[in-house]
């Protein structure tokens, strides 16, 4: 599987993950299970959106492998 993510967007879809988990579960929300998506695709370094659109926050050096 291609990876489309660099290190600073993995790390900020950690942070908003966090954040929204947090809110969820401080204001007894189901909404906070939307954390899940920042999450998953900040583990995978993949994500669908960027695909469709043509987007890579990867470095360019580490693409052409």
């Amino acid at each position: 599987m291609n990876t489309n993510m660099g290190s600073l967007d993995r790390s900020i879809r950690f942070l908003v993950a966090l954040l929204i988990g947090s809110a969820g579960i401080y204001f007894q929300s189901w909404w906070g299970l939307v954390a899940i998506i920042p999450l998953v695709t900040a583990f995978v370094s993949q994500c669908p959106l960027y695909t469709l659109l043509g987007i890579s926050t990867k470095p360019l050096k580490s693409q052409k492998k």
